[in-house]
């Protein structure tokens, strides 16, 4: 019983691995080169219980690197909203002036 307990833990955690590494894929930008699944959002399975201590240790890690995932993420998104906002005053041109126009008076 206690061997099923333990493999439940590291299949959860397993889990929780696979959906932070696909985040840190994401933030790495090699999400341009593949179209990758809506994340739905763990929970637990039922009956899981508490978790083993000799497995804490990777738990804690799991977490920081989602903490740092979740920071970097909001961090790309920020830049991405500048970003657009840059670039939608350039092609716009919302100074007030217009588009810039240039003759050529070479001829």
């Amino acid at each position: 019983m206690a061997d099923d307990w333990r493999r439940a833990w590291i299949a959860a955690l397993d889990e929780l691995e696979a959906d932070v590494e696909a985040v840190e894929r994401m933030i790495a930008e090699e999400h341009r080169s593949q179209e990758l699944p809506v994340a739905t959002p763990w929970a637990p399975p039922p009956g899981l219980g508490p978790l083993p201590l000799d497995l804490r240790p990777r738990a804690d890690l799991i977490l920081t690197r989602q903490l740092e995932a979740a920071k970097a993420a909001a961090t790309a998104i920020t830049a991405n909203r500048r970003q657009t906002a840059f670039a939608s005053r350039v092609e716009v041109g919302t100074a007030g002036k217009g588009v810039p126009t240039y003759i050529d008076c070479a001829i």
